[in-house]
């Protein structure tokens, strides 16, 4: 009998080998299904993504033609603003009825009221009233040329010296302070010594610069020619 077994084809492990391949198959049903819900899921992501997608380039796309439309407006108004800011009514036919032509006339004046852009009476006013500013710029302009001054003096000391020292120093004085001229005071004189007992007058004067020259003075001084012989600035100051 166990010679007759032993000639048979018998498979004592068969249960191992079932097992095995039950098992085989239930890894490859799970993984199966494991990535069928994977496979789901990211084709649920790409559809949502497709969506916001496609919403985002609506809002984009009106927003894109609301730009537009204001573009236009703005171009509209700039070229009206060009042309002089105001907006021209179509003249009627000449079939128009006196009625039309009345409703036109208020619409014009409507117009003409509700002008935005400012018009030529306002370009008229602002002409006069930049005249107007220059007249006074002017008249302040020639009233502060007119407006006296500081006056300019000067402080003068003349050494008038004499011919000899029989000279009368005294009547040189006096003769010297008859001189008058607008804008010059005489001050205080003394005789100051040279060589040989001869004394010069020193005397100190103050004058107007736009109303008197010294060379004139000097040259009056020197006309006294019975006292004078000559005459020299010795000191010339700014008052």
């Amino acid at each position: 009998m166990a010679l007759e077994l032993a000639h048979e084809n018998i498979w004592f492990d068969k249960w191992r080998v079932d097992d095995a391949e039950r098992q085989f198959y239930e890894t490859k049903s799970s993984a199966s299904h494991a990535g069928g819900s994977i496979g789901s899921q990211g084709s649920a992501d790409v559809l949502n993504r497709l969506t916001k997608l496609e919403s985002q380039n609506s809002v984009l796309t009106k927003t894109v033609s609301a730009l537009e439309k204001t573009v236009i407006q703005l171009t509209k108004r700039l070229d009206s603003l060009d042309h002089g800011g105001k907006t021209t009514v179509s003249a009627t036919t000449s079939t128009s009825t006196p009625v039309q032509n009345n409703k036109q006339a208020e619409e014009d004046d409507d117009d003409d009221e509700v002008d935005l852009f400012g018009s030529d009476d306002d370009e008229e006013e602002d002409e006069a009233a930049a005249k107007v500013r220059e007249q006074r710029l002017k008249a302040y302009a020639e009233k502060k040329s007119k407006k006296p001054g500081p006056i300019a003096k000067s402080s003068v000391l003349l050494d008038c010296k004499p011919w000899d020292d029989e000279t009368d120093m005294g009547v040189m004085e006096k003769e010297i302070r008859k001189i008058e001229m607008d804008g010059l005071i005489w001050g205080a004189a003394k005789l100051v010594p040279l060589a040989y007992g001869i004394q010069k007058l020193s005397i100190l004067c103050t004058v107007e610069d736009e109303k008197v020259s010294i060379d004139d003075l000097s040259e009056k001084i020197q006309e006294i020619e019975d006292y004078v012989q000559s005459v020299d600035i010795a000191a010339f100051n700014k008052v």
